[in-house]
């Protein structure tokens, strides 16, 4: 028979490889995360119809969102989250007539 003292460290050592340590002890650290296309006013406003798409993703990059459904519309998205809290999110939405730009819909209510 194992002493008290040993049994409840090998409990607690269970536990932990269990539940992970995230889980359990407080974190100080969490690596801040960008995720998706970086979106900002001056790249978007280099955008303009009649550019085609190849113009659109050297500018942008690749988008994030390709519907094979709805091949004339391209979503890009972007966020960045500090720890637990997204602090900068951004969504904009491409219409294209054939090859060449038509709308540009970025989220914002005229």
């Amino acid at each position: 028979m194992l002493p008290t003292s040993l049994r409840a460290t090998g409990i607690l050592l269970s536990f932990l490889m269990i539940t992970g340590c995230q889980s359990i002890l407080p974190s100080f650290y969490n690596v801040p995360v960008r995720q998706g296309n970086y979106l900002d006013a001056e790249l978007i406003s280099r955008l303009h119809p009649g550019m085609t798409k190849t113009q659109v993703q050297r500018t942008l990059g690749t988008p994030l969102i390709t519907d094979p459904f709805h091949q004339n519309r391209w979503d890009y998205d972007y966020y960045y989250k500090e720890g637990n809290k997204i602090t900068d999110q951004r969504h904009l939405t491409l219409f294209f007539s054939g090859e060449t730009l038509d709308r540009i819909d970025d989220g914002t209510v005229d």
